[in-house]
C-alpha cells in the first residue's frame, strides 16, 4: 500500500508544473503559480519514479501469497481492497500524468 500512495504523491510533484499555477490561478494566489513552473525539469523524474513505484505495488500485490490455515493447509489470500486501490491509483496517476497534455482543450 505504500508503493500506490507513493506512486500518486509522486505523480501529483511530477505534474505540480503545470498542475500549480492552474490550481493557485484558481485561488487567486498567481505567483505560487508562477513558483511552481521551476519544478518542470524534473517532471521526467518523477514520472519515472512513479511508474517504479506503480511497478512495485503491482508485483506486491498481485504475487501468489499462501495463508496457512489451522488444518495445515495453504490457500491463496484475497486481497479485493488492496487491487481495488491499485487500479484507483493507477487512473488517478494516469490522469495526473496526461493533464499537461488535455488541460489545453480544458482552457
Amino acid at each position: 500500500m505504500k508503493a500506490v500512495v507513493g506512486s500518486v504523491v509522486a505523480a501529483v510533484v511530477a505534474s505540480a508544473c503545470c498542475l500549480g499555477p492552474v490550481l493557485f490561478a484558481t485561488i487567486g494566489a498567481g505567483a505560487l503559480g508562477a513558483a511552481s513552473i521551476r519544478l518542470e525539469p524534473y517532471r521526467p523524474w518523477f514520472l519515472g519514479l512513479t511508474v517504479v513505484l506503480l511497478g512495485a505495488a503491482f508485483a506486491t500485490t498481485y504475487r501468489r501469497q499462501a495463508v496457512a490455515r489451522s488444518d495445515g493447509s495453504c490457500a491463496p489470500s484475497s486481497r479485493r481492497a488492496s487491487k481495488i486501490a491499485l487500479w484507483v491509483a493507477v487512473v488517478v496517476v494516469a490522469l495526473l500524468a496526461a493533464f499537461p497534455y488535455y488541460v489545453k482543450w480544458l482552457m
